[in-house]
């Protein structure tokens, strides 16, 4: 029971189970969100609903087309709305790193260790 009990509790398992329960949160904002898009483009310019297409006798394009349009605004909002601001506060939150002295290299210590060699 103990390792069973350290497994529960590794720290990965919770932050992965917390991962998937924001990203579940998040896909059902982005949806509704996505939705609202789609409805303004359907007043501005029509629908884009493709379901109802189906050339060459095949039903399934129809609603991929939908699909993938509906993937695209979604993504465009994931990437505009999430990652292009978080990039931005996170490049102004950033602490300038100092330069610290690099580690001597390898050839560096050789170098040392036969000098200490050749003395004594």
């Amino acid at each position: 029971m103990q390792g069973f009990k350290d497994f529960l509790l590794r720290g990965n398992l919770i932050d992965i189970a917390v991962a998937f329960i924001i990203g579940g949160a998040f896909a059902t904002v982005t949806t509704a969100f996505t939705k609202v898009v789609v409805e303004l483009l359907a007043k501005l310019g029509g629908s884009p609903n493709f379901d109802s297409w189906q050339p060459f006798g095949m039903n399934s394009i129809g609603p991929f087309l939908t699909a993938l349009v509906a993937f695209i605004i979604m993504a465009f909002v994931v990437y505009f709305g999430i990652v292009v601001p978080y990039e931005r506060l996170k490049k102004l939150t950033e602490k300038p790193t100092e330069t610290e002295p690099g580690a001597p290299t390898t050839e560096e210590l050789l170098a040392e260790i036969r000098d200490l060699l050749k003395k004594g």
